[in-house]
């Protein structure tokens, strides 16, 4: 084996024989399972939110998947607790998940130089030895020189795919579990540790990526029978592929009307197969089953209570409201509805004279405007006849004939 200093291993000991197996074992399930699959772009999505909640709990801020899941798709996610200080700590635990989940879905430029970094001292440690230990002796001698823990954590998604463990880039395999405050830090007991690690991280994809192929299989047999030009079952693919999709980009992909898309999802959701997830009545997003959790995470939209005017109040008008609420005595929030008239009242509401009162009120007014009419006429052809040079007539608005 080939000498790189502090990473140099003299002899591998024999407790790391055990974790290397089932580590290798379980990588190679996923793999297997991976390799073509149809659903590995929603597989994908779900690894990576859950992959940023292993590795934020690590780092001391625990978070729901669904709550980072909110926040990328620009959904507000409710706050259940009214206490001022847990919404503080559920936003901070938002934003540390939401800067992890940029490190793999869209880095900047510092980011993506610091990944590139990462990935160098990958290669350059981890020549020679086998993939999941070059990974191991990677990841310790990296934090070990007290560099931070996302670039190296980026630089591993990638890295498997290179060293053609896995079919496409996987941010779940990281070992996240291996930097818990409790795991031993000395080289030997710290590999065993990351091993362990990435084949809990394994086998949970595998069940994971099951997960979503049952759901996905219930939803086909839920539209099947249908007739054959139906595309309620593409319809369910292109679910099953995307993690969330609008009425507007299924349309696209199905080449349909925007307004047929939306009914074809609304019956999803009515046969329990999909789940609107943002509580809107425009821009909404819909998922299979599966993706039911963000709906009941996310909170309705804010909307102004009936009465008020557009705007924010100002504190005048709040204080002024609340003086007055204070001085009235309690009344009920809504008024009572007036008692309904007596039938000899009733009866005294005849239409039928005042309909004919109107028309004969239009008929007058017709037979005014042409009388005005006639008279401007005649005026004009009366006063061409005494000076046929020059003439002018006021009419009755106050213009000039000429």
């Amino acid at each position: 084996m080939p000498d790189h200093g502090q990473t140099r291993l003299a002899r591998l000991p024999a407790g790391l024989a055990s974790p290397l197996e089932r580590a290798a074992g379980a990588v190679a399930r996923l793999d297997s399972r991976l390799a073509g699959h149809p659903l590995a772009p929603t597989w994908a999505y779900r690894a990576r939110l859950d992959a940023v909640r292993r590795q934020a709990a690590v780092d001391g801020q625990v978070i729901d998947p669904w709550h980072l899941a909110a926040l990328i798709e620009g959904v507000r996610f409710r706050l259940d607790s009214p206490a001022l200080i847990d919404r503080g700590v559920m936003f901070a635990a938002a934003h540390h998940a939401f800067g992890l989940y940029r490190w793999f879905a869209t880095p900047d430029a510092t980011q993506r130089a610091a990944i590139a970094e990462a990935a160098a001292h990958l290669e350059t440690v981890g020549s020679g030895w086998s993939p999941l230990l070059a990974a191991a002796l990677g990841v310790h001698a990296w934090l070990d020189q007290g560099r931070a823990r996302p670039p190296i954590r980026a630089a591993l998604a990638p890295y498997w795919p290179q060293r053609r463990l896995t079919p496409l880039p996987c941010p779940l395999l990281s070992g996240a579990a291996a930097l818990r405050a409790e795991a031993p830090w000395t080289r030997e007991l710290w590999i065993g540790e990351f091993l362990d690690a990435v084949a809990q991280e394994a086998e949970d994809g595998t069940a994971l990526l099951a997960s979503l192929e049952r759901q996905w299989l219930a939803a086909r047999r839920a539209v099947a029978g249908r007739r054959r030009d139906s595309r309620a079952g593409a319809a369910v693919d292109i679910l099953a592929a995307a993690p969330l999709v609008s009425a507007t980009s299924l349309g696209h992909a199905l080449g349909m009307a925007t307004k047929n898309a939306t009914r074809l999802l609304e019956g999803f959701v009515v046969l329990g197969i999909a789940s609107e997830v943002t509580h809107r009545s425009k821009r909404r997003l819909y998922g299979l089953k599966h993706l039911a959790p963000l709906r009941e995470i996310a909170a309705e939209p804010r909307r102004p209570p009936p009465g008020r005017r557009p705007g924010r109040p100002s504190a005048a008008s709040l204080a002024g409201e609340d003086s007055e609420s204070a001085s009235l005595p309690e009344r009920s929030l809504a008024r009572a509805p007036s008692p309904p008239l007596p039938p000899l009242e009733r009866q005294e509401y005849e239409f039928g004279e005042l309909d004919c009162w109107l028309d004969l009120t239009d008929q007058a007014i017709r037979r005014a405007q042409a009388l005005l009419q006639n008279y401007t006429l005649t005026a004009i052809q009366v006063a061409a006849s005494e000076d046929p040079i020059r003439v002018q007539v006021t009419d009755m608005s106050g213009g000039c004939v000429k």
